[in-house]
């Protein structure tokens, strides 16, 4: 779905959590007519776990594409070898192979990007534009941040990932 110039993608977690509900609010309301009367509200609650998790997706990937220029002109192309614990907070370009895909069907892909002087973990909050999959060729925009907030080695929260083609 397109919302303005973003392309808002819902996840399977939240479609799913809405097909459930739905039955369960079905069956009540088959088996009970205490339910029906209580339909007023149920109905627009029922909607409104689609609504948000949408709403929520539309806000993050336009920021993404608000910012996304910003790292493109002040990332500094990097071997993956070299980002460290001094970098923590600086803008980086990075390029490499795809070389798995985790948490892609919640919307908050994390990949393992690989170059040959060794690979890192690349966090996305939000669903990137393209769909990445593994050997895919990609270029990372993002900045250097600790696994766990204060704590952990470093890894790249990506900003902007796309393919990119090369002989």
């Amino acid at each position: 779905m397109k919302i303005g110039n973003v392309e808002v993608k819902v996840s399977i977690v939240a479609i799913a959590v809405f097909v459930i509900f739905t039955i369960f609010l079905i069956v009540a309301s088959l088996s009970s007519p205490e339910v029906r009367s209580q339909l007023i509200w149920l109905v627009p609650a029922l909607f409104m776990l689609l609504v948000i998790p949408t709403a929520l997706n539309y806000m993050s990937r336009s920021q993404y594409a608000n910012i996304a220029p910003v790292y493109e002109a002040e990332a500094k192309t990097v071997r993956i070898k070299l980002i460290n614990e001094s970098m923590i907070g600086k803008p980086v370009r990075i390029e490499g192979v795809v070389e798995r895909v985790y948490y892609q069907w919640m919307n908050r892909p994390q990949y393992l990007i690989a170059d040959r002087s060794g690979s890192i973990s690349v966090k996305m909050f939000t669903s990137p534009d393209e769909d990445v999959k593994v050997n895919d060729i990609v270029e990372v925009f993002g900045q250097v941040i600790h696994r766990y907030m204060i704590t952990g080695d470093p890894v790249i929260n990506c900003v902007l990932i796309r393919k990119i083609k090369k002989s």
